[in-house]
């Protein structure tokens, strides 16, 4: 795919920097893909909690893709941010000195329950975190590794924040990483295009909801990309239209 249709709001001259450095390969797909939803609860989903917007769009992104890998036998694995109320009361977390709003995610809060709009099964797993990545203090590599995963696809809230961070730690552990477009949200465009640029560029392919549903129905291992195929642009998308940031 030509680099100048990627050109986005970062201008050509950004997106030749980033190919002469050798950015933007095409991340190779697995035979065993795992779907990580992460942080769809309703403090993210909801525009009525402080912490929330309205994510209808990429909830409904989202649902699609967990039909489809129930569909296909593919895991699913849910996350959410849950804190005791000594920790959320206290000063043992350091993020929250920085993102106090994120205090009120607190075990058995309506904050941190999955977005009813999202069936999760019994068959599902649920990955409880304290900080921004998935990966970060939880066991979720080890249950990736049980389930002899290649490639992760990465969807959720907030682009930006959780989302981003767990698709770099994701490639850190050593799975190929695809980040769903439409079912990724954000409060505010910017951080949402920016984020979605550098994951491209440097850590995952970011991919259409039907790109990564007809991967999911036929997950059949593909070659590696090279760098004579680079995208180093994330696309503009519609994803935050109104606005967010975590």
């Amino acid at each position: 795919m030509p680099v100048d249709e990627h050109l986005g709001l970062h201008g050509a001259e950004t997106v030749s920097v980033y190919d002469r450095a050798g950015f933007g390969a095409t991340v190779p797909r697995g035979a065993r893909p795992a779907l990580v939803v992460v942080d769809l609860t309703r403090g993210f989903t909801e525009p009525g909690f402080p912490s929330g917007a309205d994510l209808t769009a990429e909830v409904t992104a989202a649902a699609s893709l967990v039909t489809a890998a129930r569909r296909h036998d593919v895991p699913v694995i849910y996350t959410a941010i849950a804190y005791t109320a000594a920790e959320a009361d206290g000063d043992a977390i350091a993020w929250l000195r920085k993102a106090p709003g994120m205090r009120a995610l607190r075990e058995g809060s309506e904050e941190i329950a999955l977005d009813p709009r999202l069936e999760r099964s019994d068959v599902d797993h649920l990955i409880l975190k304290k900080g921004a990545s998935a990966f970060h203090g939880t066991a979720l590599a080890a249950v990736l590794a049980g389930l002899n995963t290649d490639t992760v696809l990465v969807c959720g809230a907030t682009t930006s924040g959780c989302v981003r961070a767990t698709a770099v730690d994701a490639v850190q552990s050593g799975f190929n990483t695809l980040v769903v477009r439409e079912a990724c949200g954000d409060r505010a465009q910017g951080p949402h295009d920016a984020a979605l640029f550098d994951l491209q560029a440097k850590y995952a392919d970011v991919v259409t909801v039907e790109d990564a549903l007809a991967y999911l129905s036929d997950p059949a291992p593909q070659q590696k990309g090279s760098h004579g195929h680079r995208i180093p642009g994330a696309p503009h998308t519609r994803s935050a239209r109104t606005g967010r940031s975590r």
